[in-house]
């Protein structure tokens, strides 16, 4: 038996009425959803940190997703795990004529554009409709759902010309924002709030940074550099709540000084 078949048969047992798991038993599509995510964010982790050992062993977890939703359908007569592949196999072929089809690849920009043609028709075949904001999934994280909606907008045509514009739309969303807090409007400083995050994300677009990665890369330095000064504070003997705030961001400029003389 192979590996794969293998992995079939331990969810089975798991769900197996007489003789499964009773947590397993308990599960369905949304008790199981957070944990898909959550498998398929430890494998974006393992990538970022270069932990390849690491990567082998999340990948395993989030294939195990794949089988344990499978599972479920199947049991419902919904699906199983041969129409996942066969259904995923046969997007990718139609998605890609220039390797499967004998049509001409074009350069990357072509490329591309028959790429958003082709899921736009694939959307229409669903009944989905033909707004361009159609199949940008709700559940994504915030900031990816907010690029792939302005990606979506430029490529109708609705874009800033330069990154200058969104720099200055960027400074015109944090002046509302503090005139909103100058009022004391809570309900206008959540908004303007919400409308710079989403200007910030448009500037990444326009950078070509992935906002998402910026972010979690800013937050492993932050947290790095936290610990570096509970460090500094627990070796002169105290406590980083026994600090008062200018001792602690003493501290802080120490261990930002500190990076910069190691490079």
């Amino acid at each position: 038996m192979d590996h794969l078949c293998r992995l079939a048969v331990i969810m089975a047992a798991l769900r197996d009425p007489q003789h499964g798991c009773p947590w397993d038993l308990k599960q369905d599509f949304a008790d199981i959803a957070p944990h898909t995510l959550e498998e398929a964010f430890e494998v974006v982790d393992a990538i970022e940190r270069g932990d390849w050992d690491g990567l082998l062993e999340e990948l395993g977890d989030l294939l195990f997703q794949v089988y344990y939703h499978a599972q479920i359908a199947r049991e419902r007569g919904l699906f199983d795990l041969e129409d996942v592949a066969r259904r995923v196999g046969d997007k990718l072929v139609a998605r890609h004529p220039h390797v499967f089809g004998g049509v001409e690849a074009g350069d990357e920009a072509a490329l591309r554009e028959a790429w958003e043609r082709r899921k736009a028709e694939e959307r229409r075949a669903k009944g989905q409709g033909d707004s361009h904001m159609d199949g940008v999934a709700l559940a994504l994280p915030a900031l990816v759902r907010a690029a792939k909606l302005q990606a979506r907008a430029a490529r109708a045509g609705l874009d800033w010309d330069d990154v200058d514009g969104v720099i200055a739309k960027v400074r015109e969303e944090l002046e509302e924002l503090a005139r909103a807090r100058r009022a004391g409007d809570a309900h206008a400083v959540r908004e303007e709030l919400g409308d710079l995050l989403f200007s910030v994300v448009n500037l990444a677009r326009h950078l070509d940074v992935d906002p998402e990665r910026a972010l979690r890369a800013a937050n492993r330095k932050f947290e790095r550099r936290f610990r570096a000064v509970e460090a500094r504070v627990r070796g002169e003997g105290r406590g980083v709540e026994e600090q008062d705030a200018a001792a602690l961001d003493r501290h802080w400029e120490a261990v930002k000084a500190e990076e910069r003389r190691r490079g």
